[in-house]
């Protein structure tokens, strides 16, 4: 058998077994999230606020929680390598390559998928100082309704109304810096090279043997890697903005929940017990 045949039914092999285990897996992480989510909700309307202050000090300890967030998002996704060492927020292959990059680095294409990895981490890295003044507007122009329904709400509340509140602004000013980033570091020249070392090497040797046909008769195909035409630009933006929302998030629930986070006399006072 011909060395490329043999590769290609190994692919074929591990995307029928990845499948054919995709549903099982996929119903527990999904009822174990759902398991999760409920218990924090619940726990939620009883340590989040003490209800017996007026709404001057509550809105004002809200604030102060959010500025709290805001600022360990950003000094830490903008030291170097803050997004690049950080498991939560670091940005992969897209996904049309990150279906192949055991394959991409097997065939000799590791320097590629780690420049690209690389530069695009750094590009957000370097676009996150610049939203820190987003993120103060948006809590400066928060009313006090907004306020309580964040403090009635679960421990991720005040991430979700950013999310609803900035995330526009957010494009539109990081958007930019992002690109030029980028150009800087040659990320779409390092996203050409990897997608056509691809589609040079390892979709054809795949095509070749009939792996593809064998793959759609099974109904697996939707997990074998084909060209795409995301935006880099826009997939890297999302990335980074998302990154910023996951440390706001962490920092939100642990000053909620946790009293060692709690590190001002109005912060132990909105949200002790």
């Amino acid at each position: 058998m011909k060395k490329s045949t043999i590769i290609a039914s190994l692919i074929l092999t591990s995307s029928l077994t990845y499948a054919f285990d995709l549903g099982s897996i996929a119903k527990g992480v999904i009822d174990n999230v759902t398991n999760e989510t409920k218990t924090a909700d619940s726990k939620s309307s009883t340590n989040t606020v003490n209800s017996n202050l007026d709404n001057s000090t509550v809105t004002s300890g809200l604030k102060q929680a959010l500025k709290t967030g805001v600022t360990y998002a950003v000094e830490n996704l903008s030291k170097d390598n803050g997004y690049l060492n950080n498991s939560l927020v670091k940005i992969p292959l897209p996904e049309n390559l990150a279906k192949v990059e055991t394959l991409l680095r097997s065939a000799g294409g590791d320097k590629m998928a780690d420049n690209l990895i690389n530069s695009m981490n750094k590009a957000a890295t370097t676009a996150a100082p610049k939203t820190a003044s987003i993120f103060a507007n948006a809590i400066e122009k928060m009313s006090v309704d907004d306020a309580k329904n964040i403090l009635a709400g679960s421990n991720n509340a005040a991430t979700e109304y950013f999310k609803t509140n900035t995330t526009d602004s957010l494009k539109e000013m990081i958007a930019p810096i992002i690109q030029e980033t980028m150009k800087e570091n040659q990320v779409a020249s390092y996203y050409d090279m990897a997608n056509n070392f691809y589609k040079e090497n390892a979709k054809g040797m795949v095509e070749s043997t009939g792996v593809m046909d064998m793959a759609k008769s099974f109904g697996v195909d939707s997990y074998l890697p084909g060209s795409s035409d995301q935006s880099i630009d826009d997939y890297v933006t999302d990335k980074a903005i998302n990154g910023l929302f996951t440390m706001i998030a962490q920092k939100e629930a642990q000053i909620r929940t946790n009293p060692v986070a709690q590190t001002t006399s109005l912060l132990k006072q909105v949200f002790g017990n």
